[in-house]
């Protein structure tokens, strides 16, 4: 049925029962819901303000939320239900400063919430940049007794967990009588999302305890967990379980499996599982691709792309964040450009590039050495630049040794992520390879007088089901007397073979032969050392590192793997080293 009558001289009489109608019609189309407003201002109806609800609900539905609030705005008195979808809208529409505002302007009138109202409200909260008016909101609750109400206290504990307060999120967890699955989830799943990977993996564990038998969703999450942390161990323990539970053919599970391969660095696993998996979807493509681009292995990560397509499968924002990183960590500019194009001339809302997609293309730019390039491709960007896109050109001048652009750009950067320890560090030490100890100073001066504290380098290595973590000149393991006699012999037998201590890592102002003897305990040779003792011949040695690793790292891995013929796989802050024979997979570009 069409939305609008044929033109006709007669006066229009339509009843709600013909609205109605014309409304179930004209549900998926924004400029129809539009054309049956117009038409219900000339009617008169003394039912409007129900026939207004419907087209509210549906235009929110499109997304069209400049519509609906004019809408909102059409209507006397509108019920909560209504508050309650306007601020739904916003929230699933990426608007949560509109919803916000439109909490706080119900509030002053005195509308009085429902439990509908806080879990809609919380989750905007939660996407805000700062947590005080999430607190505000969580007094409100408290005022009108919505504590207790399951979905306003999962809402909480998932905002407190976004802004690092796993107190206050422990204490709202542990306050609910009966913690039943969705509330468990919920909480694993806030942890996974918010980079607590360790949290998680206890609350499954003591899920377990509980008596919780976990779903489809708590297994998503836990192999999730083990991605971000590099337990593969760990992991396939979680999955056997989840194959006990009859869950395994899940794609959702098998989607999550193969991330948690391709993220501790087991490519071969991940190819395996990929090729023999039943049914893909754009995330299994997706995910192999951005596999194979951070392994090494980006002349894989293109044919996959190619492979996707031929398959008949439509590539997303995600697939193409994987085919510009394999084209920025194996510098094949002009194959960047080529897809980069794709993206950018496409009229699908779904292929416009956005912020990650620019930061990779001002990686490759940066890493191949064309800075200037890199420079003006951010200057013409037709969205804001965020830190991500100014940290990959500053990150870019310290490997080129920059220094004039790097204090451009980190001038620029400094305005958009005051705060970031990474960058007052990068800054730092780009000037300190320059030999500028007086701007080094400076750095410093000012992130003591922010309370920028520089984060602590790490890396851990998984044995028997266990994560033994290392820190810089660490003695408090308890194999220390072992590990620091093994990495004496490995230095012993590597210099024979022509390794030289690359001193420029050490970012102070002290003597060549001091900076030897701090290169010697980084935490990689240590968590190196430490794998060699305990892990058995023939397996590969796992190194999940916090921070991007140093050149003297890099070096020493190479010869280690060479005088040991062990394989050792390094992930660092920017991508995996398959040390093998060597040999590198990255080729020394990184």
């Amino acid at each position: 049925m069409p939305c609008t009558p044929k033109p006709s001289n007669q006066p229009i009489t339509l009843t709600k029962q013909a609205f109605s109608t014309l409304l179930k019609s004209c549900s998926s189309s924004q400029n129809q819901l539009k054309q049956l407003h117009a038409l219900l201002l000339t009617t008169g109806l003394s039912i409007k303000n129900s026939l207004i609800t419907h087209l509210l609900i549906n235009l929110t539905l499109l997304g069209d939320m400049s519509y609906a609030r004019q809408l909102f705005d059409e209507m006397h008195k509108p019920r909560i239900f209504l508050w309650n979808t306007l601020i739904k809208g916003y929230v699933k529409n990426e608007l949560p400063m509109e919803a916000s505002s439109i909490y706080r302007q119900m509030h002053v009138l005195g509308v009085r919430p429902d439990p509908f109202t806080y879990p809609f409200v919380v989750k905007a909260c939660a996407k805000l940049p700062e947590l005080w008016t999430g607190g505000a909101v969580h007094v409100h609750v408290m005022k009108y007794g919505l504590e207790f109400v399951s979905m306003v206290r999962t809402e909480l504990m998932i905002m407190y967990m976004k802004f690092g307060e796993l107190g206050s999120a422990d204490f709202l967890f542990q306050s609910v009588v009966e913690r039943d699955l969705v509330a468990w989830n919920a909480l694993i799943a806030a942890c996974v999302q918010n980079g607590h990977a360790s949290k998680a993996l206890g609350l499954f564990r003591r899920m377990g305890v509980a008596g919780i038998k976990p779903d489809a969703v708590t297994f998503v999450s836990a192999l999730s967990a083990c991605g971000q942390l590099g337990c593969l161990e760990i992991g396939e323990e979680i999955y056997e379980a989840a194959r006990n539970e009859g869950i395994d053919c899940n794609i959702i599970v098998e989607n999550a499996r193969l991330d948690m391969y391709v993220k501790c660095g087991s490519i071969d696993m991940a190819r395996a599982l990929f090729i023999n998996m039943p049914q893909k979807s754009v995330i299994s493509w997706s995910t192999m691709i951005l596999g194979y681009a951070i392994n090494g292995e980006s002349e894989k990560a293109l044919a996959l792309f190619s492979g996707m397509q031929n398959e008949g499968f439509l590539p997303n924002h995600v697939t193409y964040l994987g085919v510009l990183s394999a084209c920025s960590h194996a510098g094949l500019v002009n194959e960047g450009w080529v897809y980069f194009g794709r993206m950018a001339r496409s009229s699908e809302k779904n292929f416009q590039p956005r912020k990650e997609h620019y930061a990779c293309m001002v990686d490759l730019l940066g890493r191949s050495g064309h800075l200037e390039k890199a420079y003006n491709f951010i200057k013409s960007m037709p969205i804001e630049p965020d830190a991500g896109v100014w940290g990959a050109l500053l990150g870019a001048c310290a490997i080129h040794h920059d220094v004039k652009l790097g204090q451009h750009v980190a001038d620029l950067l400094f305005e958009v992520a005051a705060d970031s320890a990474s960058y007052h560090v990068l800054m730092s030490n780009m000037y300190a390879a320059a030999g500028r100890w007086e701007c080094v100073d400076k750095v410093r001066q000012r992130m003591r007088k922010k309370g920028i504290k520089k984060v602590a380098g790490y890396s851990a290595v998984e044995f028997n089901s266990d994560f033994h973590v290392f820190y810089g000149g660490d003695r408090s393991h308890g194999q220390s007397a072992l590990i620091y006699e093994k990495l004496g012999d490995l230095f012993e037998q590597i210099k024979s073979m022509g390794y030289i201590p690359k001193t420029g890592s050490v970012f102070h102002d002290v003597e060549t032969e001091e900076k030897e003897v701090t290169v010697r305990t980084h935490s990689e040779k240590l968590a190196i050392a430490f794998g060699l003792i305990n892990i058995r011949p023939g397996y590969p040695i796992r190194v999940m590192k916090n921070l991007r690793t140093c050149a003297d790292c890099h070096t020493f891995s190479k010869f280690v793997s060479k005088v040991t013929m062990r394989e050792i796989i390094l992930r660092d802050k920017i991508r995996f080293h398959h040390f093998r024979n060597g040999v590198c997979s990255c080729k020394d570009f990184w």
